[in-house]
């Protein structure tokens, strides 16, 4: 029970780290350049993590981290990035708060990991809670700006629950069965991370310099905006996000994220300047019962169905390091 405390603790560094993203990317980093604004993000952070873990991918990894690169990285940081331009920091990092639904459809359909009542009861609970932040601010509404988050939810929950599968071996339908892990299939979450951010850059810069031409003109504070961005809000918050979700249900994970949009709103009034009304307050109450609702109980575990006869899965590796051997990373 303690150490899921530790992990929920670790694994919330990661949405307080995007819904403050909302804010630095509306503020500081060039509006016009959007495809620029998701490569300078991605390809650093993703350089970053690879010296740290010196590995390269084998094997099925590299389709893999392609596959994800482009998912939770190329698409995703675009849509992103115009979400960010389009809607106030309180609304677009508010549209986020349907992930928790969708990764529950998600690692139900890819990994037949059932949501509990409570997971689903807190995500109602969620939800409501962003229905009253959404439609209690006293700005209008970009219908586009709130389409494309509701994509960028749709495309990184996919994203996430697949990398999920990959880095636990969960359901893969290899010759080894259940037990595959994320190190025999020659990736550690650190590793793995590093990968589909390296390889969704890589992919994104040739379209920036086709697309947008020239880079930006940085000045100082889009430079610090661009290292907060690419450091703290990608290189740190991916990893401890996918470490989460390799060590905890999807459900208590995807609850979780609720303080993305909890710190999209509180940064925004405090900070931006956006007014925060009595209906939003109340929201912002209903969000927080949801993650404490979903969060995890001693004798937690996903609800999986295994093909008969298939071993089960080996339990989580303990720790944050990236390598041969035991894991201690995401």
């Amino acid at each position: 029970m303690e150490g899921n405390k530790r992990w929920v603790a670790l694994t919330a560094v990661a949405p307080v780290a995007w819904g403050a993203n909302y804010f630095v990317t509306h503020a500081f980093l060039p509006a016009d350049h959007p495809l620029y604004g998701a490569a300078l993000r991605a390809l650093p952070a993703g350089l970053v993590l690879l010296a740290l873990c010196r590995r390269r991918p084998r094997g099925a990894w590299w389709g893999r981290s392609a596959v994800l690169g482009l998912l939770n990285v190329s698409v995703f940081f675009v849509l992103v990035f115009a979400a960010s331009q389009l809607l106030p920091t309180s609304v677009a990092s508010t549209v986020m708060a349907v992930s928790p639904l969708a990764m529950m459809l998600a690692a139900w359909l890819l990994m037949a990991e059932r949501p509990g009542s409570a997971h689903l009861a807190g995500a109602a609970i969620g939800l409501g809670g962003v229905c009253l932040m959404l439609l209690g601010g006293e700005d209008g509404i970009s219908v586009p700006g709130v389409l494309v988050s509701a994509a960028a939810v749709l495309v990184s929950s996919f994203g996430h629950i697949l990398a999920k599968r990959w880095n636990t071996g969960t359901g893969t339908g290899t010759g080894t069965g259940m037990t595959g892990t994320a190190e025999a299939a020659g990736a550690g979450v650190l590793a793995s991370t590093a990968w589909q951010l390296t390889a969704g850059g890589l992919l994104l810069l040739p379209v920036a310099v086709a697309v947008e031409g020239a880079p930006p003109p940085v000045s100082p504070s889009v430079l610090l905006a661009f290292c907060y961005v690419a450091l703290v809000a990608t290189a740190l918050a991916f990893s401890v996000w996918f470490a989460g979700l390799r060590r905890l249900p999807a459900g208590t994970v995807g609850l979780i994220g609720l303080l993305n949009p909890v710190t999209g709103v509180l940064l925004g009034t405090a900070v931006a300047g956006e007014v925060l009304t009595g209906r939003q307050l109340g929201g912002l109450a209903l969000v927080l019962a949801g993650v404490a609702l979903g969060r995890p109980t001693a004798g937690t575990r996903p609800d999986r169905r295994l093909p008969a006869g298939t071993p089960a899965a080996p339990g989580p590796h303990p720790g944050l390091r990236s390598g041969p051997g035991p894991s201690r990373s995401t």
